[in-house]
């Protein structure tokens, strides 16, 4: 598997934009690419899009840190997500805290913020776009 990348695409049933300014002011993301449905140079197949989905995001490209992230809206309503987390691995008490108080608002916390015994510091939440995750200081 030379040269083979995995990166998340996490599809925000609509909420697209709305999650990509929650993590640029939770975590300090980079915006690098966004394109509506309405601005791909060829247009969506008849019925594969609910109507208004035209102002949504198709293809979106961003970074926490040196991370790069996928996103879309995808093509309907809602989302719901199981069975995976993004783990936010830090250097500092502090700032796992602050990733943590961040993406908690608005979100429901599973584990809190706790020493773990190979941490000093991980916690779990699910963020207000349902995504799972997790938050780790490295020793």
């Amino acid at each position: 598997m030379s040269g083979a990348l995995i990166q998340p695409y996490i599809m925000f049933g609509g909420r697209c934009e709305e999650a990509l300014e929650f993590y640029r002011t939770a975590l300090g993301a980079q915006i690098d690419m966004l394109m509506h449905f309405k601005d791909s140079p060829e247009p969506s197949p008849p019925g594969m899009l609910p109507p208004g989905f035209d102002n949504k995001v198709m293809h979106a490209s961003f970074r926490i840190g040196d991370n790069v992230l996928m996103a879309s809206d995808g093509c309907e309503e809602g989302q719901q997500y199981s069975g995976i987390s993004l783990s936010i691995s830090v250097a500092t008490e502090d700032e796992a805290e602050r990733f943590f108080t961040a993406l908690s608002d608005g979100g429901q916390v599973q584990m809190p913020l706790a020493k773990a015994f190979w941490s000093p510091r991980f916690g779990m939440l699910t963020d207000r776009f349902g995504i799972s995750w997790m938050i780790n200081v490295v020793v």
